[in-house]
Protein backbone atom coordinates (compact mmCIF):
# COMPACT_ATOMS: atom_id res chain seq x y z
CA UNK A 1 0.00 0.00 0.00
CA UNK A 2 2.69 2.41 0.65
CA UNK A 3 4.83 1.73 -2.47
CA UNK A 4 1.25 2.55 -4.45
CA UNK A 5 0.89 5.61 -2.16
CA UNK A 6 3.98 6.41 -3.76
CA UNK A 7 3.30 5.51 -7.30
CA UNK A 8 -0.04 7.63 -6.93
CA UNK A 9 2.15 10.57 -5.72
CA UNK A 10 4.47 10.31 -8.32
CA UNK A 11 1.97 10.34 -10.76
CA UNK A 12 -0.24 13.79 -9.27
CA UNK A 13 3.32 15.28 -9.49
CA UNK A 14 4.24 14.30 -13.09
CA UNK A 15 0.70 15.19 -14.10
CA UNK A 16 0.97 18.35 -12.60
CA UNK A 17 4.36 19.22 -14.38
CA UNK A 18 3.15 18.30 -17.15
CA UNK A 19 -0.07 20.53 -16.98
CA UNK A 20 2.33 23.11 -15.77
CA UNK A 21 4.39 22.89 -18.90
CA UNK A 22 1.53 22.90 -21.09
CA UNK A 23 -0.06 26.28 -19.55
CA UNK A 24 3.36 27.92 -20.22
CA UNK A 25 2.59 31.56 -21.29
CA UNK A 26 4.16 32.81 -24.46
CA UNK A 27 5.05 36.00 -24.40
CA UNK A 28 6.24 36.87 -28.37
CA UNK A 29 8.23 40.35 -29.17
CA UNK A 30 8.01 41.40 -32.66
CA UNK A 31 10.13 43.68 -33.58
CA UNK A 32 9.51 45.34 -37.54
CA UNK A 33 11.00 48.81 -39.37
CA UNK A 34 8.25 51.19 -39.25
CA UNK A 35 6.10 51.30 -42.43
CA UNK A 36 8.08 53.88 -44.70
CA UNK A 37 7.53 52.47 -48.00
CA UNK A 38 5.11 49.67 -49.60
CA UNK A 39 6.96 46.72 -49.04
CA UNK A 40 7.34 47.37 -44.64
CA UNK A 41 3.84 48.54 -44.43
CA UNK A 42 2.96 44.90 -45.54
CA UNK A 43 5.14 43.83 -43.36
CA UNK A 44 3.13 45.48 -40.25
CA UNK A 45 0.49 44.55 -41.77
CA UNK A 46 1.22 40.66 -41.64
CA UNK A 47 2.51 41.24 -38.52
CA UNK A 48 -0.87 42.55 -37.01
CA UNK A 49 -3.20 39.57 -38.96
CA UNK A 50 -1.02 36.87 -36.97
CA UNK A 51 -1.02 38.64 -33.68
CA UNK A 52 -4.72 38.74 -34.30
CA UNK A 53 -5.25 35.91 -35.17
CA UNK A 54 -2.57 33.73 -33.02
CA UNK A 55 -3.70 35.33 -29.67
CA UNK A 56 -7.13 34.75 -30.52
CA UNK A 57 -6.55 31.14 -30.96
CA UNK A 58 -4.14 30.46 -28.17
CA UNK A 59 -5.25 32.26 -24.92
CA UNK A 60 -1.51 31.52 -23.44
CA UNK A 61 0.30 33.58 -26.14
CA UNK A 62 0.54 37.62 -26.18
CA UNK A 63 2.10 39.01 -29.25
CA UNK A 64 3.70 42.27 -28.73
CA UNK A 65 4.29 44.71 -31.65
CA UNK A 66 7.01 46.90 -31.93
CA UNK A 67 8.09 49.54 -35.01
CA UNK A 68 10.85 51.13 -35.06
CA UNK A 69 12.23 53.94 -37.54
CA UNK A 70 16.36 53.39 -36.65
CA UNK A 71 18.56 50.92 -35.53
CA UNK A 72 18.77 52.62 -32.46
CA UNK A 73 15.15 53.04 -31.82
CA UNK A 74 15.12 49.31 -32.54
CA UNK A 75 17.63 48.34 -30.08
CA UNK A 76 15.96 50.22 -26.99
CA UNK A 77 12.62 48.59 -28.12
CA UNK A 78 14.21 45.11 -27.84
CA UNK A 79 15.65 46.10 -24.00
CA UNK A 80 12.49 47.29 -23.55
CA UNK A 81 10.52 43.89 -24.34
CA UNK A 82 12.56 41.68 -22.38
CA UNK A 83 12.61 44.58 -18.88
CA UNK A 84 9.17 45.64 -19.22
CA UNK A 85 7.17 42.99 -21.34
CA UNK A 86 9.42 40.02 -19.89
CA UNK A 87 9.35 38.24 -23.64
CA UNK A 88 10.47 34.70 -23.80
CA UNK A 89 10.17 34.94 -27.60
CA UNK A 90 11.29 37.50 -30.31
CA UNK A 91 11.13 37.20 -34.08
CA UNK A 92 13.40 40.21 -35.51
CA UNK A 93 13.24 41.96 -38.90
CA UNK A 94 16.32 44.22 -38.22
CA UNK A 95 16.19 47.22 -39.66
CA UNK A 96 20.39 46.72 -40.47
CA UNK A 97 22.36 43.33 -39.65
CA UNK A 98 25.77 44.45 -38.02
CA UNK A 99 24.43 47.25 -35.69
CA UNK A 100 21.54 44.80 -34.74
CA UNK A 101 23.25 41.29 -34.04
CA UNK A 102 24.57 42.49 -30.59
CA UNK A 103 21.67 43.54 -28.96
CA UNK A 104 19.64 40.08 -30.35
CA UNK A 105 22.40 38.21 -29.04
CA UNK A 106 22.03 39.85 -25.21
CA UNK A 107 18.30 38.69 -25.42
CA UNK A 108 19.17 35.14 -26.75
CA UNK A 109 22.04 34.29 -24.14
CA UNK A 110 18.98 35.56 -21.27
CA UNK A 111 16.88 33.04 -22.52
CA UNK A 112 14.85 34.11 -25.21
CA UNK A 113 14.27 32.10 -27.83
CA UNK A 114 15.39 34.00 -31.43
CA UNK A 115 13.62 33.96 -34.86
CA UNK A 116 15.40 36.61 -37.18
CA UNK A 117 13.55 37.24 -40.56
CA UNK A 118 14.70 38.56 -44.03
CA UNK A 119 18.09 40.31 -43.25
CA UNK A 120 19.73 38.09 -41.64
CA UNK A 121 22.58 38.93 -38.27
CA UNK A 122 26.54 39.29 -39.39
CA UNK A 123 26.55 36.41 -36.38
CA UNK A 124 23.97 33.45 -36.87
CA UNK A 125 24.73 32.41 -33.25
CA UNK A 126 22.91 35.41 -32.17
CA UNK A 127 19.79 33.17 -33.41
CA UNK A 128 18.07 30.07 -33.10
CA UNK A 129 15.96 30.18 -36.47
CA UNK A 130 16.15 32.12 -40.14
CA UNK A 131 12.85 32.36 -41.69
CA UNK A 132 13.55 34.31 -45.27
CA UNK A 133 12.77 34.59 -49.03
CA UNK A 134 15.37 32.95 -51.47
CA UNK A 135 17.54 36.33 -51.84
CA UNK A 136 20.27 34.44 -54.15
CA UNK A 137 17.10 33.59 -56.68
CA UNK A 138 16.21 37.30 -55.87
CA UNK A 139 19.45 38.68 -57.29
CA UNK A 140 20.08 35.61 -60.17
CA UNK A 141 16.44 35.69 -61.63
CA UNK A 142 16.54 39.32 -62.46
CA UNK A 143 20.40 39.15 -64.02
CA UNK A 144 19.33 35.74 -66.00
CA UNK A 145 16.12 37.89 -67.54
CA UNK A 146 18.09 40.97 -68.43
CA UNK A 147 20.61 39.38 -70.14
CA UNK A 148 18.15 37.49 -72.21
CA UNK A 149 16.37 40.53 -72.87
CA UNK A 150 19.34 42.72 -73.59
CA UNK A 151 20.46 39.73 -75.60
CA UNK A 152 23.95 39.34 -74.40
CA UNK A 153 24.51 42.94 -74.85
CA UNK A 154 23.80 46.05 -73.22
CA UNK A 155 24.74 48.94 -70.68
CA UNK A 156 23.32 48.37 -67.18
CA UNK A 157 22.62 50.71 -64.05
CA UNK A 158 21.91 48.96 -60.65
CA UNK A 159 20.15 50.24 -57.38
CA UNK A 160 20.83 47.79 -54.49
CA UNK A 161 19.10 48.08 -50.56
CA UNK A 162 20.49 49.05 -47.80
CA UNK A 163 23.52 47.80 -45.76
CA UNK A 164 22.19 44.07 -44.79
CA UNK A 165 23.29 40.60 -45.41
CA UNK A 166 20.40 40.07 -47.58
CA UNK A 167 21.32 42.74 -50.13
CA UNK A 168 24.44 41.39 -50.12
CA UNK A 169 23.54 37.93 -51.14
CA UNK A 170 21.18 39.38 -53.77
CA UNK A 171 23.70 42.04 -55.29
CA UNK A 172 26.01 39.01 -55.24
CA UNK A 173 24.13 36.66 -56.90
CA UNK A 174 23.32 39.25 -59.57
CA UNK A 175 26.95 39.59 -60.25
CA UNK A 176 27.67 36.08 -60.58
CA UNK A 177 25.12 35.38 -63.17
CA UNK A 178 26.03 38.48 -65.21
CA UNK A 179 29.37 37.70 -65.26
CA UNK A 180 28.78 34.37 -67.30
CA UNK A 181 27.36 37.66 -69.87
CA UNK A 182 30.57 39.63 -70.78
CA UNK A 183 28.62 41.63 -73.39
CA UNK A 184 26.38 42.88 -70.39
CA UNK A 185 28.27 46.09 -68.95
CA UNK A 186 26.70 47.18 -65.13
CA UNK A 187 27.82 50.87 -65.76
CA UNK A 188 27.82 51.56 -61.69
CA UNK A 189 26.21 50.17 -58.39
CA UNK A 190 24.86 52.12 -55.58
CA UNK A 191 22.55 52.47 -52.51
CA UNK A 192 18.67 53.84 -53.29
CA UNK A 193 17.93 52.41 -49.54
CA UNK A 194 14.64 50.63 -50.54
CA UNK A 195 13.22 53.92 -50.81
CA UNK A 196 11.50 55.62 -54.44
CA UNK A 197 12.48 59.10 -53.24
CA UNK A 198 16.62 58.24 -52.80
CA UNK A 199 15.80 55.67 -55.71
CA UNK A 200 14.78 58.98 -57.58
CA UNK A 201 17.88 60.70 -57.12
CA UNK A 202 20.13 58.22 -57.45
CA UNK A 203 18.92 57.55 -61.11
CA UNK A 204 18.89 60.85 -61.79
CA UNK A 205 22.44 60.93 -61.10
CA UNK A 206 22.79 57.94 -63.65
CA UNK A 207 20.77 59.84 -66.17
CA UNK A 208 23.47 62.40 -66.08
CA UNK A 209 26.24 60.66 -66.01
CA UNK A 210 25.57 58.48 -68.53
CA UNK A 211 24.26 58.71 -72.01
CA UNK A 212 23.16 54.97 -72.75
CA UNK A 213 21.05 52.98 -70.41
CA UNK A 214 19.54 49.85 -71.63
CA UNK A 215 18.15 48.51 -68.32
CA UNK A 216 17.95 48.67 -65.16
CA UNK A 217 17.99 46.65 -61.74
CA UNK A 218 16.08 48.70 -58.95
CA UNK A 219 15.66 45.32 -57.10
CA UNK A 220 12.59 46.57 -55.32
CA UNK A 221 9.67 48.23 -56.39
CA UNK A 222 9.34 51.09 -54.20
CA UNK A 223 12.59 52.04 -55.64
CA UNK A 224 11.44 51.13 -59.35
CA UNK A 225 8.80 53.68 -58.68
CA UNK A 226 11.58 56.41 -57.87
CA UNK A 227 13.31 55.06 -61.19
CA UNK A 228 10.43 55.03 -63.84
CA UNK A 229 10.11 59.07 -62.58
CA UNK A 230 12.97 59.63 -62.83
CA UNK A 231 12.96 58.40 -66.47
CA UNK A 232 9.89 59.67 -67.47
CA UNK A 233 11.12 63.80 -66.03
CA UNK A 234 14.02 63.33 -68.44
CA UNK A 235 12.16 62.27 -71.33
CA UNK A 236 14.85 59.27 -71.45
CA UNK A 237 13.58 56.83 -74.45
CA UNK A 238 17.15 54.46 -74.35
CA UNK A 239 16.08 52.51 -71.62
CA UNK A 240 14.42 48.87 -72.27
CA UNK A 241 13.73 47.90 -68.63
CA UNK A 242 13.07 48.50 -65.31
CA UNK A 243 13.45 45.35 -63.40
CA UNK A 244 12.32 46.01 -59.70
CA UNK A 245 11.65 43.27 -57.26
CA UNK A 246 9.29 41.63 -54.60
CA UNK A 247 6.06 41.42 -56.58
CA UNK A 248 4.30 44.27 -55.81
CA UNK A 249 0.37 44.54 -56.75
CA UNK A 250 1.22 47.94 -58.91
CA UNK A 251 4.41 46.28 -60.17
CA UNK A 252 2.35 43.09 -61.05
CA UNK A 253 -0.55 45.30 -62.80
CA UNK A 254 2.26 46.79 -64.80
CA UNK A 255 3.15 43.50 -66.34
CA UNK A 256 -0.43 42.18 -66.94
CA UNK A 257 -1.06 45.73 -68.40
CA UNK A 258 1.72 45.00 -70.62
CA UNK A 259 3.98 48.45 -69.11
CA UNK A 260 6.62 49.21 -72.12
CA UNK A 261 9.25 49.53 -69.10
CA UNK A 262 7.65 46.84 -66.53
CA UNK A 263 7.44 43.61 -67.85
CA UNK A 264 9.28 41.44 -65.31
CA UNK A 265 9.83 41.04 -61.82
CA UNK A 266 10.48 38.47 -58.63
CA UNK A 267 8.44 37.31 -55.60
CA UNK A 268 9.04 37.77 -52.70
CA UNK A 269 6.72 38.58 -50.01
CA UNK A 270 6.44 40.41 -47.16
CA UNK A 271 4.10 37.91 -45.75
CA UNK A 272 6.76 36.01 -44.59
CA UNK A 273 6.84 38.00 -41.41
CA UNK A 274 3.16 36.27 -40.46
CA UNK A 275 4.58 32.90 -41.69
CA UNK A 276 7.76 33.21 -39.18
CA UNK A 277 5.52 34.53 -36.25
CA UNK A 278 2.84 31.78 -37.10
CA UNK A 279 6.06 28.84 -36.95
CA UNK A 280 7.42 30.66 -34.19
CA UNK A 281 4.26 30.77 -31.60
CA UNK A 282 3.55 27.58 -32.77
CA UNK A 283 6.87 26.28 -31.86
CA UNK A 284 7.06 27.98 -28.64
CA UNK A 285 4.01 27.06 -27.51
CA UNK A 286 5.35 23.04 -27.50
CA UNK A 287 8.37 24.20 -26.31
CA UNK A 288 9.93 23.11 -29.44
CA UNK A 289 12.19 24.70 -32.20
CA UNK A 290 12.58 25.31 -35.57
CA UNK A 291 14.24 24.18 -38.01
CA UNK A 292 17.56 26.27 -38.16
CA UNK A 293 16.40 27.92 -41.53
CA UNK A 294 13.42 28.26 -43.47
CA UNK A 295 13.71 30.09 -47.41
CA UNK A 296 10.45 30.66 -48.92
CA UNK A 297 11.54 30.51 -52.66
CA UNK A 298 11.34 33.30 -55.06
CA UNK A 299 9.94 33.31 -58.57
CA UNK A 300 10.42 35.32 -61.56
CA UNK A 301 6.96 37.10 -62.68
CA UNK A 302 6.08 37.37 -66.27
CA UNK A 303 2.69 38.17 -67.86
CA UNK A 304 2.50 34.57 -68.78
CA UNK A 305 2.27 33.63 -64.52
CA UNK A 306 1.44 37.39 -63.37
CA UNK A 307 -1.95 37.34 -62.26
CA UNK A 308 -1.35 34.21 -60.00
CA UNK A 309 0.99 36.89 -58.26
CA UNK A 310 -1.43 39.58 -58.31
CA UNK A 311 -3.39 40.41 -55.05
CA UNK A 312 -5.02 43.60 -55.14
CA UNK A 313 -6.61 43.64 -51.62
CA UNK A 314 -2.94 43.34 -50.11
CA UNK A 315 -1.33 46.59 -48.78
CA UNK A 316 1.54 45.75 -51.21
Amino acid sequence: MHIMTRIASACLVALSCQAAIAAEKVTLGVAIPTATHGFTAGVVWWANQAKEELEAANPTLKIIIKTAASTPEQANQLQDMLVVNKINALVIFPIESASLTQPVSQLKRKGVYVTVVDRGLTNPNAQDAYVAGDNVAFGRLPAEYLAQRLVGKGNIVVLRGMPSTIDNERVDAFNAEMRKHPGVHILDTKYGNWNRDDAFKVMQDYLTRFKQIDAVWAADDDMAIGVLKAIGQAKRTDVKEVFGGAGAKAAVRKIIDGDKLVQANVSYSPKFIYDAIKMTASARLKGQALPAQTIVPSVLITRANARQFYFPNSPY
